[in-house]
Parts: C-alpha cells; sequence; structure tokens
C-alpha cells in the first residue's frame, strides 16, 4: 500500500482527522480521533538505517499502536520494526511497501480501537 492510498483507506473507514504538527518535518504526516484528537497512527519517510539496518535509501513507513505479545512476533517478519522514535512497548513501525495490504488494515484496526469503547452497540471514540 503506498501512502495516498493508506491515507484515503484512513479517511475513508474511520472517524480521524490527518494534520502535519511539525515544521522541521512538514512529510510526517499524524492520525488522530477525530472526537479525542488522540494519534493512532503516524506516517514519515525515514532514511533505512533509522530503523536499524543498512542502507541509505528513503522508506515510508507508519506507526500504529500494537499489542505487545503480536509486536513481538511480527518484528520477527520483513517490514516490522520496533517503533521509531514513539514508545517501542505500545507501537511498531511498518515499512509500507513491505507488508501486505490486508495485514496492514488488519493492524490500523487494532490501532484505531485501543481509544474506542462500545456503548448500547454504537462504537464511540
Amino acid at each position: 500500500m503506498d501512502r495516498d492510498t493508506l491515507r484515503q483507506y484512513i479517511l475513508e473507514n474511520y472517524a480521524a482527522v490527518n494534520d502535519f504538527p511539525w515544521i522541521s518535518n512538514p512529510t510526517y504526516e499524524v492520525f488522530r480521533h477525530e472526537s479525542s484528537k488522540k494519534w493512532f497512527g503516524l506516517v514519515m519517510e525515514l532514511p533505512r538505517h533509522r530503523l536499524g539496518e543498512p542502507g541509505d535509501d528513503m522508506v515510508t513507513v507508519t506507526n500504529l499502536k500494537c499489542d505487545l505479545l503480536l509486536s513481538g512476533s511480527l518484528r520477527a517478519e520483513p517490514g516490522f520494526f520496533p517503533a521509531y522514535h514513539m514508545s517501542k512497548e505500545h507501537w511498531i513501525s511498518v515499512e509500507l511497501a513491505a507488508v501486505d495490504d490486508d495485514k496492514l488494515r488488519f493492524l490500523i484496526d487494532m490501532s484505531w480501537l485501543p481509544y474506542c469503547i462500545l456503548f448500547n452497540n454504537i462504537i464511540l471514540c
């Protein structure tokens, strides 16, 4: 999945807003819950070496909230890394071009849901 497709998927399927909060990194895009403004995703272009791999080629990654046990398993797979510049306990970095789109959608769902509650069969975030 590319960055534009990711943005479109999130904005069409979740009550979310996006913004670009850093002047020093104007392409870093944050996805927030529309009501609470809490983050559930961050998209960045980084040199590969910042993910702990050799190389200076630029890669597009998204940081997503992730269950600790699942993130440990995922990091054994290609395209998954300890979260760049976030809590490595609660977040994971995912290289967009290296991960199956269905798996990425599943992880976005997981990242979105920790901030939501079910009340009278309605999801409130």
